[in-house]
């Protein structure tokens, strides 16, 4: 566990206390009242402008071509609502009880391919992406699933919401490695671990190429290539969304076949296509609020103002 510095009760980290705080209420009520309250927020957070609405819409915009504008509008709509939900499912993953995480309702195929794994004394590198409920997507499956599970993340800006979230989420993950810890990820790995992460935001650095996303150019991370090479782990996709009936369906599909390749270009491609689908099979629940095409291949033009 993190441990805790007397520092983090500054001034200074007050608002991050503060929210939560909020994030706890909100974890404390039952299952459906939290979604009506989720859909309330979504609401609030679809009137209000802001850059995050042009960039969602500008995604939108570039991955859906085939839909005219009032359709496009139409999801837009839906999927800044979703982030409102967002802000609820958030709150049941991390300050969530098991009780009230065993009353989510879920459905969970394809445990068998972590089984298989298993059997092979084979690491996992269980691929997703960034929707509004992947955090809680992965308590479902480690508490409901009974799926020991570690995870890859962003250091928080705050030192207080990181000491908190990742204490909260050493509750139900087996541990927690940050992105620069790649070593201890293969070792994890080679040992049999399982790990999920999502390599799907535009990450500016070295290990990026750009293939394609919805037929669009796009610096995508190479690491789902290069773990898999040092760890011989199996590539697993995640998929995972919300039903309209309520809960919500997980999916684990079989490993990637012959990966890693040779060409760490086609591998990524790979990766990019798989995440492409998982979108496409819910996409009002995808997070289209990220710049995911800011950086643009040499000579390219800016597709965001």
């Amino acid at each position: 566990m993190p441990r805790f510095r007397l520092s983090l009760l500054g001034p200074r980290h007050w608002p991050a206390w503060l929210g939560l705080g909020l994030l706890w209420l909100l974890a404390r009520l039952p299952y459906r009242v939290l979604m009506r309250t989720g859909r309330g927020l979504g609401w609030l957070v679809a009137r209000l402008p802001g850059s995050r609405r042009r960039i969602a819409a500008r995604n939108l915009e570039l991955c859906f071509p085939d839909l005219d504008r009032a359709e496009q509008a139409d999801l837009l709509e839906q999927s800044l609502r979703d982030v409102g939900v967002m802000l609820a499912e958030f709150a049941l993953a991390w300050m969530g009880s098991r009780k009230a995480i065993a009353r989510v309702p879920v459905r969970i195929e394809g445990l068998e391919h972590i089984a298989a794994a298993t059997a092979r004394g084979q690491g996992v590198l269980l691929t997703g992406a960034h929707f509004s409920h992947l955090e809680l997507a992965g308590r479902l499956l480690t508490e409901r699933g009974n799926v020991e599970l570690a995870g890859m993340y962003r250091e928080h800006g705050d030192a207080a919401f990181e000491w908190t979230i990742r204490r909260r989420r050493q509750h139900y993950a087996a541990t927690m490695f940050s992105k620069n810890e790649v070593r201890a990820c293969v070792r994890y790995m080679k040992a049999g671990g399982r790990i999920w992460y999502a390599p799907d935001q535009d990450m500016r650095g070295k290990d990026t190429i750009f293939v394609p996303f919805f037929g669009i150019s796009a610096s995508t991370l190479t690491a789902t290539h290069h773990l898999a090479r040092l760890s011989g782990a199996c590539v697993i996709p995640f998929f995972h969304r919300r039903l309209p009936e309520g809960g919500y369906a997980l999916r684990l599909e079989a490993p990637l076949a012959d990966f890693p390749g040779p060409d760490v270009g086609a591998d990524t491609a790979r990766v990019n296509a798989v995440i492409e689908r998982m979108a496409r099979e819910a996409p009002s629940q995808y997070l289209w609020i990220h710049r995911r095409f800011k950086s643009r291949p040499p000579g390219g033009a800016p597709l965001y103002d």
